[in-house]
């Protein structure tokens, strides 16, 4: 499978604990930087993609001309005929009903709602640019544009966090008819507003540990299954653009800081807007080539993060020899032997509890 990934770094503001590319654009930059995406995607000369995936950012600012123009385009570069999946990134104030109409008839299926909280108090505090009553409104209208697959992101240890107020957010979005959560913890990075001034009332380590687990049994309960570390999904809502990059696949991207992999080496798009919208082939930085020993390790970070399917070590020995996979295998089961992963003939999965304590695993794997 090979997806292809279209950022689009444009956001109203940003948010106090976001550290990825965006920033705030004026309309007449949103159409250049469509027809900049068209000539990178020129200098592939083709290609057909599994998945299409549009994310950001905000690339509901697009509005629905601009993403008509960049949809139409794509299509006539790449072969997207035999697409399995193609999803969408919306934030709820600019979730318009003309926006989602023409997603859905363009083809776009899934839609991922950048809700992170449904409690306007804790929404205020992370600095997002909307309401709890805008991100039942963006469901409502996505529902009745055609969506049934649609993704929800939640923020799991906000300023001022309770569990009741998390467990409020989940039960809403789950009786709203969402079957897929991204759930992600907080973390403090540095260049944010909460890095510069943390706020005072942040759930400390435990509590948001805590937090988590409330979501993984509420989620539970509902029905989704967690399927990846910071993702849970009905029976066939999985994403499949996302599953791409943790079972190792090809993927190629389009825009500043988008990344791309195949052929055994990887390369990125530096994040400068400006010279993007000069010469989009600028930004490319060097390609990395990858043995099979660091691709494995990596490869084994990424399927470990599955935590139904986990890593098949006599897969990884098919796709990358016996010598780097004999190195790994036994840092594998030193892991085991520590109760840090464990093992079930050739399958090796993260245990029940073990999410929250996966870096360290992930940091000796790759070691």
């Amino acid at each position: 499978m090979c997806g292809l990934y279209i950022h689009i770094p444009f956001c109203i503001s940003k948010c106090h604990y976001c550290d990825f590319y965006s920033l705030v654009a004026a309309p007449a930059v949103v159409d250049r930087y469509v027809d900049a995406l068209l000539a990178e995607a020129d200098s592939y000369g083709g290609g057909s993609f599994a998945t299409l995936y549009i994310g950001g950012g905000t690339p509901s600012l697009l509005g629905p001309a601009s993403l008509e123009k960049l949809v139409n385009g794509l299509s006539r570069r790449f072969d997207l005929g035999h697409l399995q999946e193609a999803s969408i990134e919306v934030n709820p104030e600019s979730a318009t009903r003309d926006f989602l109409q023409a997603a859905y008839s363009l083809g776009i299926r899934r839609l991922s709602i950048g809700a992170q909280s449904l409690n306007d108090e804790e929404l205020r505090k992370a600095g997002r640019a909307h309401s709890r009553q805008q991100v039942l409104d963006a469901i409502d209208t996505a529902s009745r544009s055609g969506f049934e697959n649609i993704s929800a992101d939640v923020m799991i240890g906000l300023p001022g966090q309770t569990a009741h107020s998390l467990a409020g957010t989940l039960n809403i979005l789950t009786g709203a008819g969402i079957g897929h959560v991204s759930a992600y913890c907080l973390s403090i990075e540095e260049g944010t507003a909460f890095y510069r001034s943390p706020p005072p009332d942040l759930p400390g380590e435990d509590d948001q540990a805590g937090l988590f687990q409330t979501a993984v049994d509420m989620l539970a309960a509902h029905g989704l299954a967690h399927y990846e570390i910071s993702n849970f999904a009905l029976p066939g809502r999985q994403c499949l653009h996302n599953l791409n990059y943790w079972r190792g696949g090809d993927y190629t991207g389009l825009g500043p800081a988008a990344a791309s992999h195949g052929g055994g080496k990887r390369y990125r798009n530096a994040p400068c807007l400006e010279k993007y919208l000069d010469d989009p082939l600028s930004v490319r930085e060097g390609e990395e080539r990858l043995d099979g020993h660091h691709k494995a390790g990596e490869e084994a970070i990424l399927r470990l993060r599955l935590l139904e399917e986990g890593l098949d070590i006599k897969e990884m020995a098919v796709r990358y020899g016996q010598d780097p996979v004999t190195s790994l295998e036994a840092r594998l089961d030193r892991l085991v032997r520590r109760k840090m992963l464990l093992r079930d003939g050739h399958i090796f999965r993260l245990p029940p509890g073990g999410v929250l304590t996966s870096n360290q695993v992930f940091i000796d794997v790759i070691a």
